[in-house]
């Protein structure tokens, strides 16, 4: 079966599925964001295949999410280092980590954040910037950016015209 490439679809979501690649990958940046650098280090704390992390490193760093670093000549060796595209990924393995431990961990937590200075549990919360309130899909639309396709703003319209202000999106108990 052909892979589908996200890569010119214009949903910044479809887009960025593309860059990060699949599970391996972002196993690899959370190993990254661990300290983990080197090859052998991935492939002990994955237990994976060689030949799979090779492909994954490699994609990794085509995306420009890892910078591969030479750290030894003889033999010649080589780490694998976050960059700043890497680093901005950070988020978003903290938001799966929440909800993961909310949904999926029925035998408790077993990984929590902590602030590294204090050891404070961390609650992670997605805000807005300007506001300092809460992103939840209660209290967001999605609207076309200035680059947005007229598909894009059509589909946007579509959207918003479901949803009325104050409307929440539909659960289980309510459709």
């Amino acid at each position: 079966m052909q892979r589908t490439s996200f890569k010119n679809m214009e949903c910044p979501a479809a887009r960025a599925l593309e860059c990060v690649g699949e599970w391996w990958s972002i196993l690899i940046l959370r190993d990254a964001f661990h300290g983990l650098s080197r090859f052998d280090e991935f492939q002990s704390s994955l237990g994976i295949a060689p030949n799979i992390l090779t492909r994954r490193l490699k994609h990794l760093t085509q995306n420009g999410l890892l910078e591969r670093r030479m750290y030894n000549s003889r033999p010649q060796r080589y780490e694998y280092v976050l960059t700043d595209k890497g680093r901005d990924f950070f988020p978003v393995l903290v938001a799966m980590l929440e909800w993961g431990n909310k949904h999926l961990s029925p035998e408790g937590v077993s990984v929590q954040l902590a602030d590294r200075h204090t050891g404070d549990l961390l609650v992670p919360v997605l805000m807005d910037r300007h506001r300092l309130s809460p992103i939840t899909a209660d209290n967001v639309v999605l609207q076309p950016g200035p680059a947005a396709s007229e598909s894009m703003r059509e589909r946007a319209a579509q959207t918003q015209s479901r949803w009325s202000p104050g409307a929440s999106i539909p659960d289980k108990e309510h459709p």
